[in-house]
């Protein structure tokens, strides 16, 4: 499974964006899929899941914020970001699992100024 993450950007604090990750390859086998961030000179942290079935989990520091969902084919994954944060500053990674191995893809870069 190859995933490619886009829709970053630049936007003040306290704005939106909506990023979004297309799947390919052996799209049939995705089962959870999810979104990560690697904020500067730290380690890549979890921020969401979204099963096959539709539920989903989110990290505290997104909760309320965040929304995950992913369309009716399952290959196309997405996260919208409202009311973010200088914190929320990083490279947005998605990641899907296929046979038990979770893949990551090329990310996003996203840059919140105050």
């Amino acid at each position: 499974v190859q995933l490619q993450a886009s829709g970053g950007g630049l936007v003040q604090a306290g704005g939106s964006l909506r990023l979004s990750c297309a799947a390919s390859g052996s799209v049939f086998s995705i089962n959870d899929m999810g979104w990560y961030c690697q904020a500067p000179g730290k380690q890549r942290e979890y921020l969401a899941v979204i099963t096959s079935s539709g539920a989903t989990n989110y990290a505290d520091s997104v909760k309320g914020r965040f929304t995950i969902s992913r369309d009716g084919t399952g290959a196309t994954l997405y996260l919208q970001m409202n009311s973010l944060k200088p914190d929320d500053t990083g490279v947005y990674y998605c990641a899907a699992t296929s046979r038990g191995t979770w893949s990551f893809g090329q990310g996003t870069q996203v840059t919140v100024s105050s």
